[in-house]
């Protein structure tokens, strides 16, 4: 089984992310990952709901919202209407976080959970029961093209040993590491800058042979 691979648009051309998402899409990258950030939780402020509301209508595919955002609860419906089909949230960003992931559920939606890499991954034991999706960042988020701390690969291979839940690797998965991302155990691996740094079918046909699992 090869460890999936989700494109993420933040290191792409923002003057054209229809095309660029189009392009992806027609490579076989189903779902396409947007990075959300508010400029509070993390400095830089990129994308809303209307981008993926114009994108999800102008092209299709399957997007996953990472809500890193300092009031995440503000957002839910927001994103839901907008057509994202999972919605990732921080567990450093709300207090509640169980209850946030019933909300997106209740919206129709996959729930995720992210957690950073100063976090430890225990504080996801109480959320088993209600989560869809683990989002282990591999770098502390806000910048794209960051080195991964594979150190933090320890906490997917902690989650693979209690949970069936699919777990995601977010940050510094590139050539050189998406063969330590596949030993890991992780089932999805956010593929950012890696993928803009030329002949994108050539780059994602060597990343799906390092993304081979024995």
């Amino acid at each position: 089984m090869a460890v999936k691979i989700v494109p993420s648009i933040l290191s792409a051309d923002q003057s054209d992310l229809g095309a660029v998402v189009r392009r992806l899409l027609t490579a076989g990258l189903d779902t396409i990952h947007l990075d959300v950030m508010d400029g509070n939780f993390v400095p830089p402020i990129t994308f809303g709901a209307k981008l993926l509301a114009d994108l999800k209508s102008a092209v299709g595919g399957v997007y996953d919202a990472h809500l890193m955002v300092a009031r995440p609860g503000e957002q839910l419906e927001l994103f839901a209407e907008a057509g994202a089909d999972w919605i990732t949230v921080h567990q450093e960003a709300a207090p509640h976080v169980h209850r946030l992931l019933d909300r997106i559920k209740t919206l129709g939606k996959k729930a995720g959970v992210s957690i950073n890499p100063g976090t430890p991954v225990v504080q996801l034991e109480t959320l088993f029961d209600v989560a869809d999706l683990f989002l282990i960042m591999t770098v502390n988020p806000g910048w794209g093209g960051q080195g991964m701390i594979e150190s933090c690969l320890d906490k997917v291979r902690w989650l693979k040993e209690r949970v069936d839940t699919p777990v995601m690797v977010d940050g510094g998965v590139n050539e050189g590491t998406m063969a330590r991302v596949a030993a890991s155990g992780a089932d999805l691996a956010v593929v950012g800058s890696a993928l803009f740094q030329g002949d994108l079918g050539a780059i994602l046909a060597r990343l799906q042979e390092e993304a081979q699992t024995s």
